[in-house]
């Protein structure tokens, strides 16, 4: 096909599309703009603050030339003006735009950056930790995948960073499911959740609390040889913590013999009535 041949095609594809949507360049100058011209003004709204305006300029230089270099660089800018931008939808958009560019270049040499990127976004978009914490534990995911593929990278060291914070937000949501389940009598589903943030999560800045309701929900269960470790445990590694107060006094029984085919029990042990919650 001559060169001459394949403009005329192209110019009349064109034309028939701006036909078929109602519009023309004249409605919209944005469609007469080359990839590089709509890069360059995408760009510059990028440095306004204008994310969103800039989107659809970049979104044209992408469209225009889907594999060229300028093509490349405006699906990436796009995704950086959708998270620049912010709120739900946006940072749901750029993490799709970010995952579009990691599967159409997967050598770039951005590939770094976009992981990181794709973490981020879910990061922002993490709730409370007294709500669901699935985009924490999936941005967890991805930084921990930086760190793997990309280990000498700057965004490894960030990526670090970043799951200090995650890991904080995800034992303090265990926190208060556990607290929860103490408040409300169920003791076994408390124990569990505490002994499994205590595994999980070394390190915690609530580990204090955690040890001072675990060993209260132990004494409910009438385990009392359990809650004294817990209870040492606290006075051990936290000293100066408000929570020494309110441990409760109570005797850890002697164990009891086992009779012929049958386990013995452990009696249940005497505690002082006063009980905090944890929350301060």
């Amino acid at each position: 096909m001559s060169r001459r041949l394949a403009a005329a095609l192209a110019a009349g594809l064109l034309a028939f599309v701006v036909g078929c949507g109602g519009g023309s360049f004249e409605d919209d100058p944005l469609l007469a703009l080359s990839a590089e011209e709509a890069l360059a003004q995408g760009k510059a709204l990028m440095e306004e603050g204008k994310y969103r305006r800039a989107e659809e300029y970049l979104n044209h230089a992408f469209e225009v030339e889907p594999n060229s270099p300028s093509g490349r660089e405006a699906l990436l800018l796009a995704a950086d003006a959708l998270f620049e931008a912010g709120g739900d939808d946006s940072l749901l958009r750029a993490e799709a735009k970010y995952r579009d560019f990691q599967n159409r270049f997967p050598t770039s040499a951005r590939g770094d950056y976009v992981l990181f990127q794709i973490a981020a976004s879910l990061q922002r978009r993490m709730r409370s930790p007294d709500r669901d914490q699935e985009p924490t534990r999936k941005a967890l995911a991805a930084y921990q995948e930086v760190i793997a593929l990309y280990p000498t990278s700057e965004y490894a060291e960030r990526a670090r960073a970043e799951i200090d914070v995650l890991r904080h937000q995800l034992a303090e949501s265990e926190f208060l499911v556990g607290r929860f389940y103490h408040r409300i009598g169920l003791h076994p589903a408390a124990v569990a959740r505490f002994e499994g943030l205590l595994e999980n999560y070394p390190g915690y800045p609530g580990t204090d609390r955690t040890l001072y309701l675990l060993g209260r929900s132990q004494l409910k269960m009438k385990r009392a040889a359990a809650a004294a470790e817990t209870f040492d445990r606290l006075r051990s590694e936290f000293p100066e913590s408000p929570y020494l107060e309110e441990i409760p006094d109570f005797e850890v029984p002697p164990p009891v013999a086992e009779e012929a085919g049958e386990e013995g029990s452990e009696p249940e042990p005497t505690e002082a009535p006063a009980e905090g919650d944890g929350s301060s």
